[in-house]
């Protein structure tokens, strides 16, 4: 059993962001804070841990917005850059607390991670970002100080994503498909957050009918959407729609 984690989501908008460039619709122009979306990241922290769940172009804007001042572990879902961009930015921790920053991803993904940031790897530059790599894989748990996680594997179109369970919360973001022997990890959720790109059928993403149809399925006592489309709608006008246990996950949420 894992000690009390709060939970909280960095980002919760698609790779774009929202608003997103060059847009003028309701929602990119809404002054409802809650529709002002970073990338999807999201941040576990227990009394003695600190995990961020990947980190997109946004990362340094959300660390110094939520005073992340030490991180154990990034784990990442899978090698998009919405997910991976922000990675060069980990070099303060290294400066200031003198450690290689532990990072834990499926081998396809860390080699990924190889190629997209080769100077990282292939050279001797001082200042150059210092990391271990972890490979981790799906249905075998690991350790990341007093936490202990369980990686799911799903499908963002034919890419295998990650997502994580803790005890029974469940984070599934840039998924599609999922198989039923890794579905069986899922059952018994309590807390869910799934991504819901938008109303309209996508090849890589859920749309909100279909993590609507995932959140039946897994009957969880609550559910969050995440990694969220201008398409989508405003915030308030989507919130209204839903069932009474599921929301909409926005930028700075906190649960426990």
């Amino acid at each position: 059993m894992n000690p009390p984690l709060r939970i909280t989501f960095l980002g919760t908008g698609t790779s774009t962001g929202v608003p997103m460039l060059c847009c003028q619709c309701q929602v990119c122009t809404s002054n409802d804070p809650r529709d002002r979306r970073l990338r999807s990241s999201l941040l576990i922290r227990s009394d003695n841990t600190t995990i961020v769940i990947d980190c997109g172009p946004d990362f340094r804007q959300q660390m110094l917005t939520h005073h992340v001042d030490f991180i154990n572990a990034i784990i990442f879902t899978h090698e998009h850059k919405d997910h991976t961009a922000g990675l060069d930015e980990i070099r303060p921790y290294n400066f200031i607390h003198r450690y290689p920053m532990p990072l834990y991803a499926s081998q396809r993904v860390l080699e990924e991670l190889r190629k997209q940031y080769a100077y990282i790897f292939e050279s001797t530059y001082p200042g150059l970002p210092q990391v271990t790599l972890h490979a981790i894989e799906p249905g075998c748990p690991f350790q990341i100080g007093d936490i202990e996680l369980l990686p799911i594997q799903a499908h963002h179109y034919k890419m295998p994503v990650l997502g994580f369970r803790i005890d029974n919360f469940a984070y599934m973001t840039d998924v599609k498909t999922i198989s039923d022997d890794q579905w069986a990890l899922l059952e018994g959720v309590d807390t869910l957050v799934i991504s819901a790109l938008r109303r309209e059928s996508h090849i890589a993403h859920l749309t909100l009918e279909e993590a609507l149809e995932w959140i039946e399925r897994l009957a969880p006592r609550n559910a969050y959407l995440t990694h969220i489309s201008h398409l989508l709608g405003c915030h308030a006008d989507v919130e209204s729609e839903l069932p009474p246990h599921v929301h909409l996950a926005y930028d700075g949420l906190t649960i426990e």
